[in-house]
């Protein structure tokens, strides 16, 4: 069974750009290197230009466990901690 990942982001006020230009990277590096990854997606919220959601799709719970494992997003990670407005809200699904 496939696993959904929603993370719930809030950023500082005036960082949305430098968060945007780092997960547009950490997206092209999953994109490219995890073929358990069938969704990995960046929405910015209209009615709060600070919030975000990424959603995520994996084959398995190991393609997900592979994904947090990568060198590139535990350095994209590191990155977006500073920029955070507090520690994402991190949901688990099971496709249906």
């Amino acid at each position: 069974m496939a696993i959904g990942v929603i993370a719930t982001v809030k950023v500082q006020d005036g960082k949305q750009a430098e968060f945007e230009v780092v997960f547009r990277d950490l997206t092209g590096q999953v994109r490219a290197n995890e073929p358990g990854n069938k969704l990995y997606q960046l929405c910015r919220s209209k009615a709060d230009a600070t919030a975000y959601v990424v959603m995520e799709i994996y084959d398995s719970e190991e393609a997900l466990k592979t994904h947090v494992q990568t060198e590139y997003f535990k350095a994209a990670g590191s990155r977006l901690g500073s920029v955070l407005a507090g520690p994402p809200d991190i949901q688990y699904f099971e496709t249906v």
